[in-house]
């Protein structure tokens, strides 16, 4: 159909056209577009790509589609999009190469960092856009591989002023729903006019009207229903109106049936040529012809196979619809099926393609066959080092069900599990586990069993269930392997931690207990040392666990760990140094252990380290450094879909007093932890709530919440934190009772730790129960103390309630003086909803104070702030952007806005004296 904005159209699909070719004017004019096309199966999603490709005619062009059977191999939908311009890899920075380089198997290097990939694809994209327009189209993408998708999400939520349009196709429903969020257009059946037309247009004789008006109203205006289900009807039926009956299949199966009507008149020659071209779905016309030349067949039987529409022979093998090639594919029989993947195993270069050419022999075996398992063992090794989680357990897998001897047969399917819970295949896991069970095993399989089993049921989000398995497994391994013992107790203690209050049987007592009763490792590590200190904690308490504790923790902080070490146990020794109330270690381990997760590209641990960061900066003051720490997060959800709760940002909100904001994530984030019995976020949700109200002078709630956070001891970390509210909230509220008596609680941590931070929290809190000069030592001291800290956020709040004393004593000029400070060091850092405290008192001593306005228009966003403190620190856009996983384009446009906003026009401008730039523990590296 005309249309005069854009030329011809799809029929019925004109403002579907329309969208999609003011996507293509945009990206010329710079401004970058990504759209996602989603409908069912057959709907014309691919016709409408195919209109968008027609309309970039001064772009350059770039497609990929994902393939069922390629859904396990990591990075081969990316490989498509990228490969033409990969002479470009040489101009990305060298972190950016060696990633992209790794994950196609271009370079040898250890496992990929997910976001590193992305960023280069980031870059890439946006340097050949620099040249020319790019336009890309994804098909299928439902069936992407996981590592591709999560790359090219990645790619599109960051596209900013690049000269790209980004249109994705995706199938709906669909069972993995993806690119969530982003801009869609839901395409729809076409309308009664069009689809009968379209119907008419298919049909080359003539059509009984009640076979036409079933066929519109089975179609639903599906187009390759439509145009398919014509094919599926004999002559007969056509003209006189033949009927499925009763047993009608859905309308995919009638689909394919159309498909196999069609294949089924072909000659056995022109047959076997298309079962081949459907067995390897790289396309590759070279390869097929030479798998064809190994069978026998002649080039002639090309014209009979192209005849029916079915696959188009060119350039490359392409098949009408992806219908059409899993119907041919399933048209074959086994033996002839196994024949074609043979041949094409013996034609795909080993030295190019080792590992479809290994894909391709398994799919030929007939029964056990150990060189081939063999063969897909060694594949997987190689995909776990490219970063291909997906691919490794598929060949793991495959390689289990090959394998003749049922005793290597029960480990390679122990270890297939164990890639497919890493790979997030729950299902798969728990079906090879079940076979692993059926094979022979011995002591130590069975326990590996158990604990795999484990961890599937707490990869997926049932903490509560885990513990009664781990505790038993780390039992029987005692005389079986005791450092793996010792190790899965340290994996039961942290399920034990997570499910703190909500636990379902034992906890973290039980934990400790069973600790103290297993003997001794033999050659004690940092690991095993940190845990039996933590088993003292959990059974007698802080006094008697803190002069091991605290050798522990500074174990992990003055030395090196080993990889498994610093995952295993990093977060643990951090949390230990918080319960030590020791503010140096808990920040030099925290900042550890994100570094260590990000080198590693442990993408599972990622959310929380960045959250415990957060959470550090909250208690030092630099809230915009947590607000970036944040907004990463954000971004690193969005790519591992990671089901933790956003503490971190519930945190910032909290101490910075936005009750807007915060209120509604509080809630949802209780919901949220309860239903998943992750009792540890009830008390860090509670204690946030807390730390707000008192803030806002909402005492009585305030005083409620902190109760609730400290409810269920022993919780190290905010429970602690927790108890210092209670007892403000609890003076304030007119109840010093309870103020009291968490008091003595708070004590019992405090004197044991020792710390200066401790003995400051101890003695301010001490002050609000004490009067005349007792309180005023009691205030000084904490003063003092907390000076000699890192924490900030606690010496301003002290000085504040210090301030509020000394007015209610009726000394106004000393009150000032500690109200002043409170008041700069609060508004300066953010603290808002102290800071207004801080204000109310200082006016109600006589003093003016202005309040401080910001045009909303003139703040910074937590981006633009980290930007514009990276470009004080001298980095170069390319830095800034590998830092943030941004392209250096994108890092241009925030800093014109950050230039405008603070009325600079040079960099050098943003190089006088700053605020205290983030740590190198707040960076990507």
């Amino acid at each position: 159909m005309p249309s005069p904005r854009s030329g011809p159209v799809l029929r019925g699909r004109r403002s579907e056209c329309e969208r999609l070719s003011s996507l293509v004017a945009a990206a010329e004019a710079g401004r970058s577009q990504v759209l996602v096309l989603r409908g069912e199966e057959g709907i014309g999603k691919t016709a409408l790509l195919d209109f968008l490709v027609g309309r970039a005619t001064g772009c350059r062009v770039g497609r990929a589609a994902g393939v069922e059977s390629e859904t396990e191999l990591a990075f081969a939908g990316l490989h498509q999009l990228c490969s033409p311009h990969l002479e470009r890899l040489g101009e990305l920075p060298d972190p950016q190469q060696e990633a992209l380089g790794t994950a196609f198997g271009l370079r040898t290097g250890s496992t990929p960092d997910r976001f590193l990939v992305g960023l280069a694809v980031l870059t890439l994209l946006s340097g050949v856009a620099e040249e020319r327009p790019l336009v890309c189209a994804v098909d299928d993408a439902q069936w992407l591989d996981r590592a591709s998708a999560q790359a090219l999400e990645f790619v599109a939520r960051r596209l900013v002023d690049q000269r790209v349009a980004m249109v994705f196709a995706v199938r709906d429903p669909d069972e993995e729903p993806r690119l969530s969020g982003l801009p869609e257009l839901v395409v729809r059946g076409l309308g009664a006019g069009d689809a009968a037309a379209l119907l008419e247009s298919a049909v080359p004789g003539a059509l009984d009207p009640r076979v036409r008006d079933r066929i519109l109203a089975e179609s639903h205006g599906n187009p390759l229903a439509l145009l398919e289900l014509p094919r599926a009807l004999s002559a007969t039926d056509l003209a006189f109106g033949g009927d499925a009956g009763p047993g009608a299949t859905p309308l995919v199966q009638r689909l394919e049936r159309g498909v196999l009507r069609q294949v089924g008149s072909l000659p056995e020659p022109s047959f076997r040529l298309l079962l081949t071209a459907a067995a390897d779905p790289t396309g590759d016309l070279p390869l097929l012809w030479r798998a064809a030349e190994r069978l026998g067949i002649e080039p002639g039987a090309a014209a009979a196979a192209e005849a029916p529409g079915l696959v188009e022979l060119r350039d490359r093998v392409r098949f009408r619809h992806p219908l059409v090639r899993s119907a041919v594919y399933r048209a074959g029989t086994p033996a002839g099926r196994r024949e074609v993947h043979r041949v094409l195993a013996d034609v795909t270069d080993p030295g190019l393609d080792p590992d479809r050419r290994a894909w391709h022999r398994a799919r030929a075996a007939v029964g056990r066959d150990e060189d081939t398992a063999a063969e897909l063992q060694r594949c997987a090794g190689r995909a776990f080092s490219h970063g291909g989680l997906p691919a490794a357990a598929a060949f793991l897998a495959r390689a289990a069900a090959l394998t003749p001897d049922p005793a290597r047969r029960t480990g390679r399917c122990l270890d297939a599990a164990q890639a497919k819970v890493h790979a997030g295949s729950f299902d798969d896991a728990a079906e090879l586990l079940a076979s692993a069970g059926e094979g022979p095993l011995g002591d130590a399989e069975r326990v590996r069993l158990d604990l795999l089993r484990a961890e599937v049921t707490f990869a997926a989000d049932r903490g509560n269930e885990s513990l009664p398995l781990l505790l038993p497994a780390a039992r029987r391994l005692e005389p079986l392997d005791a450092q793996l013992a010792r190790d899965t107790y340290l994996d039961a203690l942290c399920a034990a931690l997570s499910a703190g209050r909500l636990a379902a049987g034992p906890g973290v007592r039980q934990v400790a207990e069973a600790v103290r009763e297993a003997p001794p490792p033999a050659t004690p590590r940092r690991g095993d040392a940190l845990l039996s200190a933590l088993a003292v904690l959990f059974t007698e308490g802080l006094a008697a666990a803190a002069p091991s504790l605290h050798r522990a923790v500074r174990a992990f902080v003055t030395e090196d760990l080993t990889l498994d070490e610093a995952l295993r146990a990093a977060w643990l020794a951090a949390t230990s140094a918080a319960a030590l109330w020791d503010d140096g270690s808990w920040d030099a381990l925290t900042r550890r252990h994100l570094e260590i997760v990000r080198d590693a590209g442990a993408l599972s641990a990622l959310p929380l380290a960045l959250h415990t960061r957060a959470v550090v900066h909250l208690f030092t003051g630099e809230l915009a450094t947590a607000a970036s720490l944040v907004e990463e997060t954000r971004s690193v959800t969005e790519v591992t879909r990671s089901s933790l709760a956003p503490y971190g940002e519930v945190g910032l909100l909290a101490v910075r007093g936005d009750a807007e904001r915060a209120e509604p994530l509080i809630q949802r984030c209780l919901e949220d932890v309860t239903a998943r019995g992750e009792g540890a976020g009830v008390t860090v949700v509670q204690w946030a709530r807390a730390v707000l109200c008192n803030g806002l002078g909402r005492y009585g709630e305030a005083l409620h919440a902190a109760r609730e956070a400290v409810a269920c001891p022993p919780e190290p970390g905010a429970a602690q934190w927790a108890l210092a509210e209670l007892v403000e909230a609890g003076v304030h509220a007119g109840d010093p009772a309870a103020a009291a008596a968490a008091l003595e609680r708070l004590s019992a941590t405090t004197g044991a730790s020792g710390t200066d931070w401790a003995l400051g929290v101890e003695a301010g809190s001490r002050a609000l129960l004490q009067q005349g000069r007792a309180a005023e030592d009691s205030h000084r001291e904490a003063v003092d103390r907390l000076a000699r800290t890192t924490v900030a956020v606690g010496l301003a709040r002290t000085q504040l309630r210090y301030g509020e004393w000394l007015r209610r004593e009726g000394r106004r000029v000393d009150s000032r003086v500690q109200l002043r400070a409170a008041h700069r060091s609060l508004t300066s850092m953010g603290v808002e909803a102290f800071a207004g405290r801080a204000r109310h008192e200082l006016l109600a001593t006589g003093e003016t104070v202005r309040r401080r306005t910001v045009e909303t228009s003139r703040e910074l966003t937590a981006q633009e702030a980290h930007i514009a403190r990276l470009v004080a620190q001298g980095l170069t856009n390319p830095e800034i952007g590998a830092a943030l996983y941004l392209s250096p384009r994108t890092v241009e446009w925030h800093l014109r806005k950050v230039f405008t906003k603070l009325g600079v026009s040079t960099r050098r401008e943003l190089r006088r004296p700053q605020p205290a730039a983030p740590d190198p523990g707040t960076r990507p590296r």
